[in-house]
């Protein structure tokens, strides 16, 4: 009868011990169940994240194209869904550092537009009368409140007498566009401004009057 006890009293010691174990086991169990969890959310927004920016990223394609001997034109296409403001375009020959032409802009382009403008002069002015070689067009461009430039579109030309020739797309640059960094304060121009706050704020100026007197 007393081992009988003993036995009772000592399973009954163990089971808190047990409990402990089950309880661990358990808790195991649910935290790597909760990693599982954890690890497909992050899969899911880091898709959800990768399609946002692919279809409202900016993303513009410049092409340069003959029209005649004298003329050509650029064509700027938005192949994203969001709107963009062109501000200025930049023409060079790839054997000078800095752009030889710009052209500043203020148009807007919607997503799945193409805008395109005459750009004869300018490139004859870039290449002068005789020019055999690669040229490059970069545009920078405003879209939510932020300022892109795309990468350098080239194009392969011969100008002979100050006539083109010929005019082709050689490439398609791997990176479309990049945000361009501003060094200091951000300065941002308003575009829409509210012309009748300064005249409620100003206190309306009542004309002098000017009394004469003339004699009799």
């Amino acid at each position: 009868m007393n081992s009988f006890h003993i036995s009772f009293t000592t399973l009954v010691a163990y089971i808190p011990l047990i409990a402990t174990v089950l309880t661990c086991f358990f808790s195991v169990i649910l935290a790597r169940a909760t990693l599982r969890y954890v690890e497909a959310t992050d899969k899911g927004l880091a898709l959800a994240r990768e399609e946002f920016e692919r279809e409202w990223t900016p993303d513009l394609h410049v092409k340069l194209e003959r029209i005649s001997a004298t003329e050509a034109r650029i064509i700027v296409t938005n192949l994203a869904k969001s709107s963009v403001l062109l501000q200025l375009l930049q023409l060079r020959k790839l054997s000078h550092a800095v752009p030889f032409e710009r052209c500043r802009l203020n148009d807007p382009l919607v997503g799945g537009m193409t805008w395109s403008q005459e750009m004869g002069k300018r490139i004859l002015a870039c290449t002068e009368k005789d020019f055999e070689g690669p040229i490059a067009a970069a545009m920078t461009f405003y879209c939510a409140g932020r300022m892109f430039r795309t990468d350098w579109f080239r194009s392969q030309i011969k100008v002979s007498d100050g006539r083109i020739v010929s005019l082709e797309p050689s490439n398609i640059p791997a990176r479309r566009v990049r945000v361009v960094e501003h060094k200091g304060p951000e300065r941002r121009r308003e575009f829409v401004q509210d012309v009748t706050a300064p005249a409620a704020n100003k206190p309306e100026k009542k004309p002098e009057e000017k009394f004469f007197v003339t004699g009799a």
